[in-house]
């Protein structure tokens, strides 16, 4: 695999791409802040042409869209927002009326809104909705061995709404949905997902893209930029899809030094560990 080509800033290569599917937590904000460089660097492109955020969030989009002004991400910034939340509906329609067990905090709620599920513990369930873990703050995943325990013997399936290990919130790295969900598997539990980088929300951020462009999207003609290895780039590869690595985002402490400033070569072999490769690198989204 070839090392990733490091750039100075997305201008260099803006004029290249029609699309970009852009990753949200890690890229353009850190749960606590937005980061306004990044926020301008992808104004600049969608003044003319389609940015497709494109989140593990759990929830649809539309329930995200309050968290993003929040935090300072200004709507000129995005031209489309497509979730996890939004391709994990359908995979919980077709269960409905379940029941299921759901697993997540409260704030999850709006993924189940206007669906006909009903829902039970462990012991009652026909299978298992996660978005999370309930409490992200203490929880880890060793906290649910015993209730999936129980899972197990029923033979449930688990339907995980965010494929995302770990988020930065502020300076901390928290668990989400996919630590579950890969405790789970590990335990010999089927887990079922429909975010990156499972095709379902890449189809859909697609045809949010065509619908945007009013033609047929040009494959080649689309950047994907994200800072998760197993998600955003991972995703970006089984879809033939370019990929900037925003390598500065939860593996800053592995590809940047002391000063923070990025190492190419560590990211380079960051990237080979995992037998993975992208297109182009930076520490940070800038313009």
């Amino acid at each position: 695999m070839s090392a990733p080509l490091p750039l100075t800033g997305l201008s260099a290569i803006a004029d290249d791409y029609d699309v970009l599917l852009c990753d949200v937590w890690g890229v353009i904000h850190n749960g606590r802040e937005g980061f306004p460089v990044a926020c301008e660097a992808l104004a600049r492109f969608a003044a003319d042409k389609p940015v497709v955020l494109i989140s593990n969030a759990p929830r649809p989009a539309a329930a995200v869209h309050e968290q993003l002004e929040r935090l300072g991400v200004p709507r000129a910034a995005w031209s489309a927002f497509v979730t996890s939340g939004d391709a994990t509906r359908a995979l919980l329609a077709e269960r409905a009326p379940g029941p299921a067990w759901a697993i997540g905090p409260d704030r999850d709620a709006p993924l189940y809104e206007g669906l006909p599920l009903e829902f039970a513990d462990p012991h009652e369930a026909a299978f298992i909705s996660c978005t999370g873990p309930f409490d992200d703050e203490v929880e880890t995943p060793e906290d649910y061995r015993t209730r999936f325990g129980v899972c197990l013997e029923r033979d449930l399936a688990m339907i995980c709404a965010n494929p995302d290990i770990v988020v930065q919130r502020g300076d901390r790295l928290i668990y989400c949905g996919g630590a579950l969900a890969q405790f789970y598997g590990d335990l010999g539990g089927k887990v079922i997902m429909a975010g990156k980088p499972h095709p379902p929300i890449y189809d859909l951020a697609l045809a949010e893209a065509q619908r945007l462009l009013g033609r047929p999207v040009d494959r080649r003609r689309v950047l994907c930029v994200g800072d998760g290895l197993p998600t955003d780039v991972q995703g970006a590869l089984h879809q033939h899809l370019d990929c900037l690595f925003v390598a500065g985002g939860i593996h800053r402490a592995e590809v940047c030094d002391a000063t923070g400033a990025l190492d190419p070569a560590a990211a380079a072999h960051r990237l080979a560990e995992d037998g993975l490769s992208a297109r182009y690198l930076m520490a940070d989204l800038i313009w």
